[in-house]
Formats: C-alpha cells, sequence, structure tokens
C-alpha cells in the first residue's frame, strides 16, 4: 500500500498528512491504521516533538469507515461478528488508544468534512481548527452501526451530553459555525489560512519546553477521569520532578532576563 501517512517534521512540529484524496481519507485497512500507530510511537520517543498537526490531503479530512467495505461485508466487516469485534479491537480502535495517549500535543487542522469515524479521529486531538468548509458528523447511527472507535466516549468530553446525545441519535452533520458555537472547534478560519493557523498555534505552544508540555497534558487527559485528591498527588510528583528539569531553570533565566531588559528600558 502507498504511503497512506505523510509524516513531515519542521523544528518542534510534525505535521501527519491523511494522504488519500481518492477515497476522501477513509480509514479501511490494517496497514492504514498501523501507519498512524507507529508515527504516535515515534513521537513519543522524540522528545524533541513539541507539537504534532493532524489534517487531511485534498477536500476532506476523512471520510470515516469504508461503505464500500461494509455494503460488501469484506475487509475487516468479514466474517462472524466475534471475528467483526476482533478486528475492531486488534485494528482500528489502536487509533484512539495511539492518538489519544499521544504525549506531545495535537493540533486537528480539519480541512474538509469529518464524518464518522473522521469526526471522532479530530476528537483525539487536543485542540481543533477548522477550515469554513469542515463539516463534522457522528453519523453512525445512519449506517445502521454504532460508533466502534470510542466516538461515544471522546465526543460527549467535547460537546457536552446533549449536543453528544443529539448529534449521535440523529447523525446529522453540522457546519463548522456550529462546531464552533458547541464547542467542537476552537476557531473557524478561511480555507487557504488553516495551515496557517495551525502551524501559528503550534509555534506557540512549541515555545514551551517540550518535557513541560508532556507533563502537562498528562495531567490534563488524568483529569479528565481522577479524583481531585488523585490528581493532586500526581501533580505534586509531577512538579517535583519539573522543578530540577534543566528547561525550568532556562525558562526562569529567560524570565529574568527579560525583567532586566524591561528595567533598561524605563
Amino acid at each position: 500500500m502507498a504511503e497512506f501517512l505523510i509524516y513531515e517534521q519542521a523544528g518542534a512540529v510534525v505535521t501527519l498528512t491523511l494522504n488519500s484524496p481518492d477515497t476522501r481519507n477513509a480509514l479501511s485497512h490494517p496497514e492504514q491504521y498501523q501507519q498512524i500507530i507507529d508515527a504516535c510511537e515515534r513521537i513519543n520517543l522524540d522528545t524533541s516533538v513539541g507539537a504534532v498537526i493532524l489534517t487531511g490531503a485534498g477536500s476532506c479530512f476523512c471520510a470515516g469507515g469504508n461503505v464500500k467495505d461494509m455494503k460488501e461485508q469484506s475487509g475487516m466487516f468479514s466474517g462472524d461478528p466475534l471475528a467483526i469485534a476482533d478486528k475492531y479491537r486488534h485494528g482500528i480502535q489502536k487509533i484512539p488508544l495511539a492518538l489519544y495517549n499521544l504525549e506531545a500535543p495535537t493540533i486537528a487542522a480539519v480541512n474538509g468534512p469529518a464524518i464518522g469515524a473522521g469526526c471522532d479521529l479530530t476528537l483525539m486531538c487536543d485542540i481543533r481548527i477548522a477550515s469554513e468548509k469542515a463539516k463534522f458528523a457522528e453519523s453512525f447511527v445512519q449506517l445502521g452501526i454504532v460508533p466502534g472507535d470510542g466516538g461515544a466516549w471522546l465526543l460527549q468530553r467535547a460537546v457536552g451530553l446533549s449536543k453528544a446525545h443529539e448529534m449521535a441519535f440523529t447523525g446529522d452533520t453540522i457546519t463548522a459555525e456550529e462546531a464552533l458555537d458547541c464547542g467542537l472547534v476552537s476557531k473557524v478560519v478561511a480555507p487557504d489560512e488553516l495551515m496557517a493557523e495551525a502551524q501559528e498555534m503550534a509555534a506557540r505552544i512549541v515555545k514551551n519546553p517540550s518535557r513541560t508540555l508532556r507533563l502537562s497534558k498528562k495531567l490534563m487527559r488524568e483529569g479528565m477521569h481522577v479524583r481531585l485528591d488523585t490528581l493532586l498527588e500526581m501533580s505534586a510528583a509531577f512538579q517535583a520532578i519539573a522543578h530540577k528539569t534543566d528547561e525550568h531553570l532556562e525558562q526562569l533565566n529567560k524570565i529574568s532576563l527579560g525583567r532586566e531588559d524591561n528595567r533598561g528600558k524605563k
């Protein structure tokens, strides 16, 4: 299979591009899933990476699963129910675990429709910026199936229970502006400004120490489902580590130099 995921790094920022525009970047094959998983593992091992941008080639971000394969009950949709369940567990369900647990902060630059599993793919990222041409749909129910890739867990954490139920139970498509209104995305920009906006946000993120970013992301993730006292204990441990890093001392020195410069200008 041709390269489905393009991996590009510029400084501390990695850009991952879903690269099958002819299929609207549909997620269809184990080889595709593995490329995403491998990229996440590569980033986790490279602490020089401070931020990741995920986007799609062509006019679509990701059209979700391959409807043709579903109709023909081929590929990952072949076999009896137990076989299909195993294909989900050992296939596409590895993507949410890999992307959600990616240690570096992630930005979804949603260039076009993000449908079904494509919508869920955006939810696996920390920040979502949408082109005015983007559309979103938790559309599984319209195909007579359920979110099989973690969408039922991810969506409600992004937009709240009521909106998540509405999207999941109707399968309706919402516009980029509607996504902004419900908190699914944090910004909507003109199509030709999307990547520049994502890169600018990534640049603001990677100005900060990469190890601290990764610790902060871990705390944010854990804060979604643990008790406050548990999170405080984790925070104390992480903070003790952070206080002893070279990055912390470098940042303090930068602040001190900045204050001295400001005093000199007065």
